[in-house]
């Protein structure tokens, strides 16, 4: 007892000098990574010991650092010193903006277990280095800009257990050694350059859960091996150039939740297996050549609750058993070759949403029932041969948002209870049918509808002087039809092409080519009319001559009047040329664009209106042209922020330190001018324009492309920028999608950064008399606290988002009185309105996927644009939530 008790305190002796060699290296290490970082908040206070820093835990007697969490610091710089932590496990530097290579030297950190290098900006290859970290369990590298193959070095890393190497630019085939990686769960490879087949053997030795390849160049068959196991939960293998196909075995996964297969050149049937995968909730399967019936086992799968089937070559009938699946929301059936009568039983999926059963051979009549569903928001049976006549029950549709019916063998009239459908706002498609009767005047009520199609009828009458009523209009077709009368004076339809019109031989008026003649009808009434137009266009003709006489002699005694002057005025305008404004002060802070700049130009270039770009509550900004070509966006600052002249000094100070802001999403001054009482700031010149003209300018036109991964990319970049500023202690003053400026990349910069420092340069946040922001972007609290806040900040953003997501201004007339976006959003449950109602269409009903991430976006939306400014979230949140929805 007495030895073992002496080999404890010689262990002691001797492993003390270690501890505290060990504290000192680590501790040394961790201060040069911050200095190399450029400061990490939260480290270096002298006060607490480094295991305490954020972000850092340290092992057994506060020794080594075997934990290190960096992520979301919006960080950069070179972190090859981060391999000196020898005792690391764990290494998280996700959501930064890192660059270059991964370092090769991190392959030495022998005990890590968990490393995710995830949503940076890596480049390169992934370094053959990094098969040294043989306890790895979790590896992360997707969202960077990597390239290459995967290593076969990799082979060696036994413990891995989940490979997540997703949205990169990687290339080659995926390796067989992924298969024989007997503790793999989660694989993700998604959009990369990867070809070949899916190695046969992915799955045979593992309990693999998640499988994500989609976006890539595989092809091959969908190897068995996957389900061998029965433990996967999702499969993702959508948009490759997949064969074969789906494996009888996928029923042994009977937690398989998520089957993505669509876009791929499967074919076959879909075995009847797939009832035994009872969790099965998505199962999309679109843009392959699958053929033979939909199976009825569908309906075992209880919890299912997207179903999409479309562009295949199904044919039967619609089992009637799909009718029990009540979680089913979305039935997605278009172009294949099915047939019969739209099933009744179908009305028992009272979940359902959408029901795309268009470009088929569906036969028979719409059910009376068909509104049984009441939450459908989109029936779409266009390009069928359905007979009978549109259910006047139709009207209690009441949520729907698109009705598409054309190309069908529809007859009878069209049911003026379609104007009861109030919520209808994407297309009323009725073309190409047998309707007849004439137009209805209540479909005058579907304000909010967009694109109206009744071409190819024998619809006669008139066109209802109601469908003024019709505010939203963008897209009519009337064509091919038996109307007659004249063409209502609406803008939409004014604006609309001849074409939309032509076909029938009674219409009259703009936009076509011939105008409506009198009411009274007769030769001599027309002849009348005639010597009535004759007489008015004599009278015009003498009134122009007199006119023009009298113009004549009043420019000859102007020019005379010029030439007396002439001689006169030209010492005093050679005195004003040569009196340009002194310069009191002036820099430009970037070193290799002073020779650039011509500062009398850009003073020259703010006195001309042309120039004019925008203007804001602070500001206005012009475009300047420098002798040397390069274009400038100058700042000049209204006359209530003239003040700042007399704080010069501090004013220039600030803009220096502002010019030293390292953000991608924020627009950092390059210099200034200071003349008289005038303050000039000059900022790099982007090309397209500001967020406001993007969504409510570009995408009205023709030419306009649905764009919500770039909104979403903007989104989050805007929120990037002003998180950043927040944590430097800066609050924006006047956040507005006008102040969201975009580079040739569509990369948002957010602007007017300077004037929160420029108003009290003497302080961080502003408490100004003045309005601070814009009107419809200011927060609730401001009108009785009159300060700016982060929370402030925060619901501006808010509104800035909900632009972003519903393509509609803050203030608009259609929302209201006292009632901006803000209100009407929040409002919409008490009108009765879903948040799919609130989204642009034009964007949500692309995609699937593209509804659920827009629908995320507004639950961000809705919380800052919390009225309680505590329940806020914090910038810095925003940006996590928004990159989740990306990510995911």
């Amino acid at each position: 007892m007495a030895f073992l008790y002496l080999s404890f305190f010689v262990v002691g002796i001797l492993s003390g000098p270690v501890l505290v060699d060990a504290q000192l290296h680590d501790e040394a290490t961790l201060l040069a990574i911050k200095k190399e970082l450029g400061g990490v908040p939260g480290w270096g206070d002298n006060s607490t010991d480094y295991c305490n820093w954020e972000g850092i835990h340290c092992g057994f007697s506060h020794s080594f650092v075997e934990r290190l969490d960096l992520s979301r610091r919006m960080l950069r710089g070179n972190v090859t010193l981060i391999s000196n932590l020898k005792a690391l496990e764990h290494l998280d530097l996700s959501y930064n903006n890192f660059n270059g290579p991964i370092p090769s030297a991190f392959g030495n950190l022998s005990q890590l277990q968990y490393l995710d290098l995830s949503l940076n900006k890596f480049e390169g290859s992934i370094p053959l280095e990094l098969a040294g970290l043989r306890n790895l369990r979790s590896l992360n590298l997707s969202n960077n800009l990597l390239v290459g193959e995967i290593p076969q070095e990799f082979k060696v890393l036994e413990n891995l257990q989940e490979i997540q190497i997703s949205s990169n630019r990687l290339s080659g085939s995926i390796p067989h050694w992924v298969g024989h990686l007997t503790n793999l769960r989660i694989f993700t490879a998604y959009e990369n350059q990867l070809g070949g087949e899916i190695p046969d053997n992915l799955g045979s030795f593992s309990e693999l859960k998640l499988l994500n390849l989609h976006s890539n160049r595989l092809d091959g068959p969908i190897p068995k091996s996957i389900f061998g196991m029965g433990k996967l939960e999702v499969l993702v293998l959508t948009q490759n150039g997949l064969t074969g196909d789906l494996p009888e075995a996928i029923g042994k996964c009977i937690g398989l939740s998520s089957i993505r297969i669509g876009n791929n050149k499967l074919v076959g049937v879909i075995p009847s297996t797939i009832g035994n995968v009872s969790s099965l909730t998505y199962f999309e399967a679109d843009n392959n050549n699958l053929s033979g019936e939909i199976v009825s086992e569908f309906a075992q799968c209880t919890n299912l609750t997207l179903l999409n089937l479309a562009y295949n070559g199904f044919t039967g009938i619609i089992p009637p058993e799909i009718g029990q699946l009540t979680n089913l929301q979305e039935l997605i059936l278009s172009g294949n070759s099915l047939l019969g009568n739209i099933p009744t039983s179908i009305l028992g999926c009272k979940n359902l949403n959408k029901l795309d059963l268009s470009n088929n051979r569906f036969n028979g009549t719409i059910p009376n029932d068909i509104c049984n569903m009441t939450r459908l928001q989109y029936l779409l049976l266009g390009q069928n041969s359905i007979q009978g006549e549109i259910p006047h029950e139709i009207g209690d549709c009441v949520k729907l948002l698109e009705l598409q019916l054309c190309s069908n063998y529809i007859t009878g009239s069209i049911p003026p209870e379609i104007g009861r459908i109030r919520n209808l706002q994407i297309a009323l498609n009725l073309s190409f049918n047998h309707l007849h009767g004439q137009l209805p005047p209540e479909l005058g009520k579907l304000d909010k509808l967009v694109s109206l199609d009744v071409s190819s009828n024998q619809i006669s009458g008139d066109i209802p002087p109601e469908f003024k009523g019709m505010l939203s209009l963008i897209e009519v077709n009337f064509s091919n039809n038996l109307l007659a009368g004249p063409i209502p004076t609406f803008v939409p339809f004014q604006k609309s092409t001849n074409s939309s019109f032509q076909g029938n031989k009674g219409l009259c008026g703009e936009p076509l080519n011939f105008l409506c003649a009198n009411s009274i009808g007769s030769d001599q009434a027309n002849y009348h009319h005639r010597v009535s137009y004759r007489i008015i266009l004599a009278v015009i003709g003498s009134g122009l001559a007199v006119f023009v006489s009298v113009i004549m002699v009043v420019l000859l005694f102007m020019m005379r009047e010029r030439q007396e002057k002439a001689s006169k005025s030209v010492d005093i305008v050679d005195e004003a040329t040569d009196n340009q404004p002194t310069i009191i002060a002036a820099n430009v802070f970037v070193e290799n664009l002073r020779q650039a700049i011509d500062l009398d130009a850009v003073i020259k270039a703010t006195s001309k209106d042309s120039n004019k770009i925008n203007s804001g509550t602070f500001s206005t900004i012009y475009k300047a042209v420098m002798p040397s070509g390069l274009v400038l966006s100058v700042k000049r600052l209204k006359s209530m922020d003239r003040t700042i002249i007399h704080h010069q000094n501090k004013m220039i100070r600030e803009l220096e330190r502002l010019s030293k802001l390292n953000h991608d999403n924020l627009v950092r001054p390059i210099g200034f001018v200071i003349y008289e009482d005038v303050a000039l700031l000059l900022h790099q010149f982007l090309p397209n324009g500001t967020l406001a003209e993007l969504l409510h300018e570009s995408s009205k036109q023709s030419e306009y492309q649905p764009d919500w991964p770039r909104r979403l990319s903007i989104a989050i970049g805007v929120a990037e920028g002003l998180a950043f500023l927040h944590h430097v202690a800066i609050i924006h003053l006047d956040i507005s999608s006008g102040n969201v400026l975009l580079d040739a990349d569509f990369k948002p910069l957010l602007g007017e950064i300077e004037i929160s420092k420029l108003l009290d340069p003497s302080k961080g946040t502003a408490s100004i008399s003045a309005v601070a922001g814009s009107f419809g972007y200011i927060p609730p609290e401001y009108a009785y606290t009159m300060q700016v806040t982060a929370p402030g900040n925060a619901y501006s953003y808010g509104v800035v988002l909900l632009e972003i997501l519903t393509t509609r201004i803050p203030v608009d007339d259609d929302f209201g009185e006292g009632v901006d976006l803000v209100k009407w959003v929040h409002g919409a449950p008490v009108r009765g309105e879903t948040p799919e109602q609130i989204l642009d269409a034009k964007l949500s009903t692309v995609s699937f996927g593209w509804r659920r991430e827009m629908l995320a976006a507004l639950k961000v939306a809705l919380l800052c644009t919390d009225s309680t400014p505590a329940k806020r979230p914090k910038m810095k949140k925003v940006v996590e939530m928004l990159q989740e929805i990306r990510q995911n």
